[in-house]
This record gives structure tokens, sequence and C-alpha cells, in this order.
């Protein structure tokens, strides 16, 4: 009988999986691990990340991509730590992606040896994980790897740490210790009684309204939700960081449901008589801070379609609550005959004029334009180009100015953390250029890109193309603004002292160009997208800029009148 390390089998169990890419940063606890991407290395690629934050975003937005569990290794505690606001981020915007830690040997278990961490403690404890394993038997690694990937997919999508003994990943298992078949997760139908009431529902509404956001959707899907909104004439708003549920073009896309809303739009949620939620799960951001549907009972009725069900009833109370899988939602509401006419046609094309008005922007001062420099993105990038941010006020700019494409088209455009964790953009975008060869912009402020800007090297080192615009204000942007507004005129902890971002970035091989005014922005695009190289543009804009909407001074004297 011939024998295999189970370092090897592991790498096995991925390949079954359909895992093409596992990102990471090395370490001596899973050195089996590493021999086995080896044996391996024409039909897996480990990605050699900087930072396990960076690595564990890398594996988050991979299954945003894909739809599958994005991969992620790393070592013992300070790797495990470090990974953690990727678990995090995984968490929240509902992501599958499995991280596996390289841990302390079996016999030093419990002793607090180098680097020890109590794994289900860490995760489990506090919710970042849906479920926190320990492999101390090799021959079970084909059972804990498939339930990992069962578990990150069923449901509502989530995190899932399996702990690796390094003892256990040099155990010899037999040849015939096979991985188990790839998991697909089942598509859960609607039942017939809550598709009826979800039609009833939505017949004697007068003012009806779709948010739409989540994880589980595909393109298949996306394109039967926009079937079902044009045969019903539905307004339709995107949750937060979800923009590219439905094609921002579309006549009857109402537009973003998160940060900085619309003014417009959110009065229209308030005063709508039916909320159609598919597939969010309602947090915070998305309702304003719980304000555009009360919690428990919204003044409006409200229907939640959500594929877990622990998600249903757990912040609302709705008047339907049906678990059901995304896609399998949208294609049982597409096949439902609607009616000859509706009495809401006038609502739904105020709700589109309301997101084209937004899109005219304020007069803010300043040699730089931000609204024209996002429209500047929208012209010259290609449809499928993938745009990447992390958490700012920087963002604001393309959530509010930026019209995604939706995945119906059949890709997806918005790589965006709902967790609203800083750093993400960068990381994320390389994933998105090393994996998919695309077109992607990583939209970054100067505070969000020094949480992980050494990944570049990463990019560097696998030949990825991307296009990293910076905008460098010298501070906090969020925490100043809502600074200026509580403590006008007292200004603490925000300030930043920034290097040069253009000798930065030329010192990890990428092209740097510095834009002072809006002018010089679109020439400085064109040459990165025709480069073959990464590029790194870094834009010069005041701190008085800090939304979107206003000034840092006119915030900061309105909060000095209270």
């Amino acid at each position: 009988m011939t024998l295999r390390i189970a370092g090897h089998l592991l790498v096995e169990c991925l390949l079954a999986q359909g895992v093409t890419h596992a990102f990471g940063v090395p370490g001596e606890s899973y050195l089996a691990v590493l021999d086995g991407f080896h044996q391996h290395r024409d039909a897996i690629d480990f990605v050699i990340c900087r930072q396990e934050g960076g690595a564990a975003f890398m594996a988050e937005a991979h299954g945003k991509l894909t739809g599958r569990p994005g991969v992620c290794f790393v070592t013992r505690g300070p790797g495990a730590t470090n990974a953690s606001i990727g678990v995090h981020t995984a968490a929240q915007d509902s992501t599958p992606m499995v991280l596996f830690v390289g841990d302390v040997a079996s016999d030093q278990r419990d002793r607090e040896a180098f680097q020890e961490v109590d794994y289900g403690a860490f995760f489990g404890a506090f919710g970042m994980a849906k479920r926190v394993e320990r492999v101390d038997r090799a021959e079970r690694l084909p059972e804990y790897v498939a339930r990992a990937f069962a578990t990150a997919l069923n449901g509502r999508p989530g995190p899932v740490v399996l702990v690796l003994p390094e003892d256990m990943l040099t155990q010899p298992v037999p040849d015939a210790l096979q991985a188990a078949p790839r998991w697909q997760a089942p598509a859960w139908q609607p039942d017939a009684a809550g598709l009826a009431r979800l039609l009833e529902l939505l017949r004697s509404a007068q003012r009806p309204f779709v948010i739409v956001g989540g994880s589980s959707w595909t393109p298949e899907g996306a394109r039967h939700l926009q079937a079902f909104a044009e045969a019903w004439q539905l307004p339709v708003g995107t949750a937060l960081r979800f923009q590219d549920s439905f094609d921002n073009h579309h006549r009857l896309y109402a537009g973003d449901v998160g940060i900085a809303i619309n003014p417009r739009l959110a009065e229209r949620i308030r005063q709508a008589d039916l909320v159609l939620a598919l597939g969010p799960r309602l947090g915070e951001m998305t309702t304003s801070g719980y304000t555009l549907l009360q919690v428990p009972r919204p003044h409006q009725r409200l229907i939640h379609v959500h594929p877990g069900a622990e998600e249903l009833g757990r912040v609302y109370q709705p008047d339907l609550a049906l678990c059901a899988s995304l896609p399998a939602m949208a294609a049982a509401l597409a096949a439902q005959p609607a009616p000859a006419d509706v009495p809401w046609r006038d609502w739904a094309d105020g709700a589109h004029a309301d997101y084209l008005a937004n899109l005219l922007p304020q007069a803010l001062p300043g040699p730089v334009d931000m609204a024209a420099v996002i429209q500047t993105l929208q012209r010259l990038l290609p449809p499928d180009a993938a745009l990447a941010n992390g958490a700012g006020n920087f963002a604001s700019w393309a959530h509010r100015f930026f019209r995604y494409h939706g995945l119906g088209k059949g890709l997806k455009t918005q790589l965006a953390p709902t967790s609203g964790a800083m750093g993400y953009g960068v990381p994320a975008a390389i994933a998105c250029a090393i994996t998919t060869g695309r077109t992607v912009v990583a939209l970054t402020g100067d505070g969000d890109f020094m949480m992980t800007g050494q990944e570049l090297a990463t990019a560097r080192q696998y030949g990825a193309r991307l296009v990293v615009v910076l905008l460098n204000n010298g501070v906090y942007g969020t925490i100043r603004m809502h600074q200026a507004r509580e403590y006008p005129h007292r200004q603490a902890g925000s300030m930043l002292t920034n290097p040069d971002f253009v000798r930065l970035a030329e010192s990890h091989g990428l092209a740097g160009e510095r834009v002072e005014r809006t002018e010089q922005f679109e020439p400085a695009l064109r040459a990165a997208l025709a480069r073959a190289d990464s590029t790194l543009i870094e834009i010069a804009l005041s701190e008085q800029v800090i939304t979107t909407r206003t000034t840092l001074e006119a915030i900061e004297n309105r909060g000095g009148q209270r």
C-alpha cells in the first residue's frame, strides 16, 4: 500500500471542490500543505501575499466573484488574528469563504504554546464564522473540508474556519482515501402558498418598492429579477454595496439604498406601502440606522425573502417571510403572469427620475471635480470592468455617481465591503486582476490605502494589471466629518502625514502619476489603461471636499450652531 501525506490530500480536497486559487501568507505550521501546492502547481495557484489581512480580503473578493468559497491560508495565532478582518467581512457580506489555519502540534495544545490561540473562542464566540473546527485525524480531512464548503455555501453564505495541527498534516494517508465530491448548494424553491401570498400583497399595493441585495445571486437569477421588475413595472433599489445586483442603467433603477442615500430615495421608501426585500439582510446601513424600516414592525408592509432561515425575523417581523434561494425565487417570480396595468407606473418613473437627478453634482470648491473623475471612469472603462473600494468617505463618489453594470450582464462589477472594512479595495482589485484578467480599478483613500498598500508587491509578483485611483486628502475623512459634526472645531486623531504615493508605487514597479486638476485625470487614466502593467494615480484632494454634497467647513459651522 502506497502512502501520501495529509497536506497533499488537503490540496486534493480543494481541487475536488473546484478551487483554482488560494491566497495566503506562508507559515511553518502548514509546510506540508505548501508542498501539496507544489505537487499540484499545474492545477491550483497559491498566491503569496504580504499580510494576512490582505490575503483574507483577496479570498473574500474571490468568493464574491465566483460564488464559491474563497480560500485563505495563514499560520497560528498572529496569522489568524490578522486574517480575522477578512473573516468578519465575509460574515457581514454573506460571502462564502474558508480560512485554513496552520496550528501548533496536537501534543502541545492547550499549553499556550508558541503563538497558540483558542480559535473556537476567537472566531466562534463573536459570531464571525459559521463554523470553527479542528482536524485532528488526517483520514477525516475529506469529511471536514467537504463540510466546510457545504457550510460556507448553504443558506446564508459565510466564512468557515478549519484549524490544521502541523503534526496532522504530515501524517501518511493511503492512496485509497479520496476527496469528497464538489458541493453544490441546493436550490430551495419558494413554497406555493408563500408565492401566492406575495403576489396578493403586491397586487394590493399602491406604492411598492423592491430592495435587492445579498451574495447568492447568479447572472441568470439577476436576469429573471429584471424580467420580473419589467413585467410588474417595479422600482428597484440596491442594498449597501450590492449595487451591481441590478443594472444601474435600467429605467426602473431607483438608486443605492446605503450610506449617504439620496434623500429623495429615502423619503420614497418611507412613503412606500410595500417593501419587497429580495436577498439583503436589512442591516444598519441599508436601513439608515433602522429608520427607513422601523424595528421590529415597519409601517410599510414587508416581504422578506432570504436564503437563510435564521435571518428571517431576526431583526424585522415581516408580513411575509420566505426562505428560498434567490435565483430560484427570481425564476419563480419571473414566471408569474403580471397584470395588464399597475397603479404605480408614475411612482416607478418618479423613482428613476429621482435617481437621475441625484447624478447631477453639487458645486464644490477646489481644482478637482470628483464627480467628473467618476464620470470619466464611467466613460473610459469597458463594460466588464470591476470597481473595487474599501471604506471611507472617498467611496461615496463611486456609490453616488458610478453606474454599475448589473450581474445580469454576466459578471460581477462591484467589489466592496458591507462590513465597512478599511483596506479592502486594493487587495480585492488585485484578486480580481490575478484570477480574471479583467480591467479593474481600485478606488481608495489615503488612509484606506495605507492599511493594505503593501499588497502592490503581490500584484507585481503575479503580473496583475490594475489601476489604483488614490484620493489623498491627508485625513481619515469619515472620522474627520463625524468629528466636525459632533465636536466642531476640535480636531483630534484624524490628521495623516503620508508618504509620496507616486514614488511608493514606483518602488513597487508600478507607474505613478499625480493629478492636481480635473483635466489631468483623463489623460492619466487613458495612459494607465493602455499600459501592460499597473498604475497608481494619486489625486490631490482638499479635505474640504469631504462628501459629495457639502464641505467640511459647512458641516463644522452647522455643528457649532447646535
